[in-house]
């Protein structure tokens, strides 16, 4: 069996949306060749032919012309919109096919493309000729599939500013900042001692533009703060309800995510064990668990819930403990507050038949009173964990990938190297070096240097479509 690798342009075919019932299904074209050859898969051949680029036309997908076949039999009826070279997504001449939703028409639409000379996309493969095409740089390809994986419309918004070049631009203007620094310092490197001024010697022993040379450091600092809190909303928390049995978690649980997953009754220990699902607080995705109530047990199976519990506590990034207000706070309840070592919130439940003491959180999870304040504390508390502030999608440039943020630790490492031996006055042709490291850095993380392995790594992370 062939097997292929990226770096071709052969015309390649996939799903770009995930077959099953559905209104639409679509599968994407692309490659040098791949209007002609879709072309003998289509209803009206010439009407593909003559298409232009950037238009929508309407046929029928047909099985392939074979000289024992005297009448093609039709496949689906289909739209298919026309891209040509070098106005599409991936710079090559390319198809979009929209054909009825449906695992059957779907497959047997890709069966009549294979037959017709197309081969399946690689994952990625389509973002990887785009990028090879100079239609994107690395930075904006990643925002791509950064885009499709959001959880929360901020990390959405955030994977579109760095698909719009905020990033790239960024780092775009510190490389320019640094090789001006880097030119200014190998200017002297290009001539002897003898040829150059006793002025221009003494001038020579420092690094030229050395305070552009530290706002570059200063801008790739700034940029890599912005990492931790980019991780947060690509990647979320966990979150933990905890607290004594019948003090309302798993109504809480239900509450915020504005469905019934947990059973609710009025028998303390009805959770047995631990519930997650994702849920959306203030624009972070959390995962929240809710656990069975913590308290000594004798039944077997409460018990391994408690344990299980106490584990999940250890796990978690944040705990909402909740207090049953009809009780209030019980020497057990201030006991296990006290173990926490964690970030934590403690939450005074049943607000509504209970008030709750001053300066502490207060809602009903039947009535739903205090819920914004209890996402707004929640996000509060993971925002302080980070010392950053919530509020809305900064447009400033940030980090979007693990590899973009080693990147700019590397740049950062080699900058600071080069500024400290600069300090102490060592020769030009020492600290030179450190600073081509640098641009090298930031120019692996928009593509302009890059090695094939590294991009193959890179892209075969994609979803195939993609």
């Amino acid at each position: 069996m062939k097997t292929f690798s990226y770096g071709d342009d052969s015309p390649i075919a996939a799903f770009a949306t995930t077959p099953g019932k559905s209104a639409l299904t679509l599968i994407r074209c692309s490659g040098k060749g791949s209007l002609e050859l879709a072309a003998g898969v289509f209803s009206a051949p010439e009407k593909m032919l003559q298409a232009a680029g950037n238009t929508v036309i309407h046929g029928w997908i047909v099985t392939p012309n074979r000289a024992e076949d005297k009448t093609p039999g039709r496949v689906d009826d289909v739209l298919v919109s026309v891209f040509r070279a070098p106005k599409s997504y991936t710079g090559e001449d390319s198809l979009d096919i929209s054909c009825h939703g449906g695992n059957a028409v779907g497959k047997a639409v890709l069966e009549a493309l294979r037959a017709a000379g197309f081969r399946d996309a690689l994952p990625g493969e389509f973002t990887f000729r785009a990028f090879m095409n100079g239609k994107l740089d690395l930075s904006r390809a990643e925002s791509v599939m950064e885009l499709v994986c959001a959880r929360t419309d901020r990390g959405r918004s955030n994977a579109i500013n760095r698909l719009s070049g905020v990033l790239e631009k960024e780092i775009s203007a510190v490389k320019k900042q640094l090789v001006e620094v880097l030119s200014g310092a190998e200017i002297f490197l290009d001539y002897s001692e003898d040829e150059i001024s006793a002025d221009a010697q003494e001038i020579a022993g420092r690094l030229p533009h050395e305070s552009l040379a530290r706002e570059s450091l200063a801008r790739l600092q700034k940029l890599l703060k912005s990492w931790q809190t980019e991780r947060l909303y690509q990647e979320g928390i966990f979150a933990v309800i905890a607290g004594r049995p019948n003090s309302g978690k798993s109504s809480l649980f239900n509450l915020l995510l504005q469905e019934e997953r947990s059973i609710v009754t009025e028998i303390p220990g009805t959770t047995r064990d631990w519930i997650e699902a994702w849920v959306s607080i203030e624009g972070i995705p959390v995962r929240l668990a809710d656990t069975a109530g913590l308290r000594s047990s004798h039944d077997p199976v409460e018990k391994i819930g408690v344990e299980r519990s106490r584990d999940l506590l250890d796990a978690a990034d944040l705990v909402l403990y909740l207090i049953d207000g009809e009780e209030g706070i019980t020497d057990e309840d201030s006991a296990l507050i006290d173990t926490l070592e964690i970030p934590h919130l403690v939450v005074w439940n049943k607000t509504d038949i209970a008030p709750a003491p001053e300066k502490i959180i207060a809602v009903s999870a039947k009535t739903g009173e205090g819920i914004a304040e209890l996402a707004a504390a929640i996000a509060g508390a993971i925002q302080a964990k980070i010392a950053t502030n919530a509020g809305n999608p900064d447009p400033s440039p940030s980090l979007g990938t693990v590899r973009q943020k080693n990147l700019v630790e590397a740049a950062i490492a080699s900058l600071e190297e080069a500024l400290d031996m600069a300090e102490k006055m060592e020769p030009l042709d020492l600290v030179s070096p450190l600073l081509r490291e640098a641009v090298n850095s930031l120019g692996e993380i928009t593509g302009e240097v890059s090695t094939a392995d590294i991009l193959e790594e890179m892209f075969s992370k994609f979803c195939v479509g993609k």
